[in-house]
């Protein structure tokens, strides 16, 4: 049975009470993670002057369920759950036998799917007894959730807002400064990893991972501050199952089961909050769907990068994950999607892409804005860039279903809200928006400079 219903809301007694961990059911078990002076497994000890325990124990967890604590269920009810909507004006557009549905995770205070670990990470620092968070962020979706959820919590937050994202988008900036976060372009002058690029390169655009370089030096020199990470690892991909479970039910309300799941890939966070409930179904042999993760062409990190061992961040301060990667010291175009800016991928997602277990798909910028247009002319919700490249796939496979004439069922995740991108959708409407392409001779270079390592 399917519905004409057009919006799909859960009470909020249905917010998930255990996060979902796909670690308990994967095919092999994941590559160690290793120290980056020594090269040899970390253990615990070595993870704590960034992390709180409780945050180590999930992150090596092989527990299917952990759960959710109240505190942290609590300040989900400002948002969650988050609706399910069927996208009947844009299937109408299309003239597509598909039905298309999407989950929106916008109406989060901060915009995003952000807020789901944000909140998490800043409960367990404070059981913690810790005083203040360091991070970075991109498309400033990050920094604003974790400067919101420290005003939850009462944390001090400091955010290296990468240079290029600095600059683009102001409002970004000027909302975590009004939760009460510290914001500095990055690279800064105020760490030695800011510095060293900054000499090399004074007019640096910056990119994550020099962010993350700065972020993790400035909670390793401080007592009384850990470090917060808003993607790649494993506890940050556990956090953001809520809102694959939530999407379970809500495509049992509406009668239907996907047949293709979409989502942006840029560390793999909100990729992975939507498609890691349903990918255990797969690898419990319970249900079979298309998994398809989409990226920018100008950070192509899963269809064009490597699977090996690499740093996390620019100046490998980071502990070595085995993840599909450009090059730690790769720095890609300053495109609008900043959230999607990043060399790598969350070790989880790189294994599943690796077992052939989903798919990737690489996406040009103004084909994401165009699709990004589209959606908001027919569903009236501007999408955030990032968000904008799930869609364009979304949209590229019900053409396919209406070439076909094979009805299909498509749900993608809309993580964002684009209201803080309108400078980006202006150059795209004056038809002066950067279509950048795969950056192969520097891909290249960066490849060359990865360890020997696994």
């Amino acid at each position: 049975m399917t519905s004409d219903r057009t919006k799909f809301v859960l009470d909020e007694d249905r917010i998930p009470r255990s996060w979902y961990n796909i670690v308990a059911d994967l095919p092999v078990p994941p590559a160690p993670v290793l120290h980056p002076g020594t090269g040899q497994p970390i253990g615990p000890a070595d993870l704590a002057p960034l992390f709180p325990m409780a945050l180590i124990g999930q992150e090596v967890s092989a527990e299917r369920e952990i759960e959710i604590p109240g505190p942290v269920r609590d300040a989900y009810r400002l948002y969650r759950p988050s609706p399910l909507y069927r996208a009947h004006r844009l299937e109408k557009a299309l003239d597509t036998p598909a039905h298309v549905y999407y989950k929106y995770e916008g109406v989060s205070p901060g915009g995003s799917h952000k807020p789901n670990t944000a909140i998490a990470q800043a409960f367990y620092n404070k059981e913690e007894g810790v005083a203040r968070l360091a991070t970075e962020t991109g498309a400033g979706q990050w920094g604003t959730s974790l400067a919101l959820a420290g005003a939850l919590f009462g944390l001090e937050v400091k955010v290296y807002m990468v240079r290029a994202s600095y600059d683009q988008k102001p409002y970004r900036r000027m909302l975590m400064e009004t939760y009460g976060a510290e914001v500095v372009a990055s690279p800064s002058p105020t760490t030695g990893s800011g510095r060293a690029v900054l000499a090399a390169s004074p007019d640096s655009p910056g990119s994550l991972g020099i962010a993350i370089s700065e972020a993790v030096e400035d909670a390793a020199s401080r007592d009384d501050t850990r470090y917060s990470l808003g993607s790649v690892l494993n506890h940050v991909l556990l956090h953001q199952t809520v809102v694959g479970q939530e999407a379970l039910l809500q495509m049992e309300m509406a009668g239907e089961e996907p047949d293709i799941l979409v989502a942006c890939t840029g560390g793999g966070s909100n990729f992975a909050g939507l498609t890691f409930p349903f990918v255990g179904r797969m690898l419990r042999g319970e249900a079979a769907y298309r998994v398809v993760a989409a990226e920018p062409e100008a950070a192509p990190s899963l269809t064009r990068g490597v699977y090996r061992y690499d740093f996390g961040d620019t100046a490998r301060l980071t502990p070595l994950v085995k993840m599909h990667t450009l090059g730690h010291d790769f720095i890609p175009e300053p495109i609008h999607a900043g959230g999607l800016r990043y060399h790598g991928m969350a070790p989880l997602v790189s294994l599943l892409k690796e077992e052939g277990i989903i798919e990737a798909r690489a996406v040009h910028q103004r084909a994401s804005f165009a699709a990004g247009v589209q959606f908001a002319r027919t569903e009236g919700i501007l999408p955030a860039p990032e968000a904008s490249h799930a869609i364009r796939v979304a949209i590229d496979e019900a053409l396919v279903a209406r070439e076909e004439g094979v009805p299909r069922v498509i749900l993608f995740n809309l993580s964002g809200h684009g209201h803080y991108d309108l400078s980006a959708y202006e150059r795209y409407l004056a038809g002066a928006l950067e279509d950048y392409e795969y950056p192969a001779d520097r891909v290249a270079a960066a490849l060359a400079a990865l360890p020997e390592i696994g």
